[in-house]
């Protein structure tokens, strides 16, 4: 026997605040999000799980473009492209998933999965026609919520996307794994570079960051609060800032922090 009074109804008691709150209007948004700093703050929930309800709320707030793969990152297969040009792609990648396009890299014809070039080459020795190994494509326009996509992705089984912009032309992809990112954090595997490491810092302070890291994964990695309302990538914020493409040698200062561009390929 103990003297302590028991925590179970307190924790009942801030567990249904938390449900009420889930599953209130939007606006409530924000006062959920000082229940759950509360709870966390009493003990109740541990900060893992206040993470992943924190990033949850994050994704009903969320639309397709402040996470979707740009075009210029994304690697897409070309239909006319020979069976040994697509296997040296795709091991070369890493990926699983690959969009197939046409002449025109606005012209998604559809899908292919490593597994299906794979068994191609197992059963096929390398299929004859590559048209006959691409799945279904699915279109979705930049303002989809990403808590409607995922709940499509479930209902669906697929586990990618186009993203179209308001002109018909492709602006990037979504995975499945992009919007769980969001809730769980970093879902990394071997073939992700750099993975563990996606900040390095040198020897006298600096972090080094590639330019196309979101600013949400930056203010994760490094516990900091850079604004992601204009930008959502590192590249895109130093840009709105400066209201230019920076070159090589070039320092801004702004939010506390001070940026140098390193290195420039292109306008990247």
């Amino acid at each position: 026997m103990t003297d302590e009074p028991d925590s179970t109804p307190q924790k009942r008691s801030w567990l249904e605040k938390i449900s009420q709150a889930f599953s209130s209007e939007p606006d409530t948004i924000d006062d959920l999000k000082e229940v759950l700093e509360s709870a966390a703050g009493h003990g109740l929930i541990d900060s893992d799980t206040l993470k992943r309800l924190q990033g949850a709320l994050a994704v009903s707030e969320m639309t397709v473009s402040d996470v979707m793969i740009p075009r210029g990152q994304m690697v897409s297969l070309s239909i006319n492209s020979s069976f040994l040009e697509l296997m040296q792609q795709v091991v070369e990648s890493g990926h699983s998933r690959f969009p197939v396009h046409g002449d025109d890299k606005d012209e998604i014809l559809g899908i292919l999965l490593a597994k299906d070039l794979l068994r191609g080459v197992v059963v096929d020795n390398g299929p004859s026609d590559i048209h006959g190994l691409i799945r279904p494509v699915v279109l979705i326009p930049e303002s989809k919520q990403l808590s409607v996509l995922l709940k499509d992705f479930r209902q669906s089984r697929n586990h990618m996307a186009i993203v179209i912009d308001e002109h018909g032309g492709v602006s990037g992809l979504i995975t499945i794994e992009d919007v769980l990112e969001e809730i769980v954090g970093e879902i990394t595997d071997e073939f992700d570079p750099d993975a563990a490491h996606p900040v390095k810092r040198g020897d006298d302070g600096n972090y080094w960051i590639d330019g196309s890291m979101t600013i949400r994964d930056l203010n994760r990695a490094l516990d900091w609060a850079l604004p992601d309302d204009e930008a959502n990538t590192v590249a895109g914020l130093v840009i709105h800032e400066a209201q230019m493409i920076p070159t090589v040698g070039q320092v801004f200062s702004f939010h506390g922090f001070r940026f140098e561009v390193v290195t420039r390929e292109n306008n990247r």
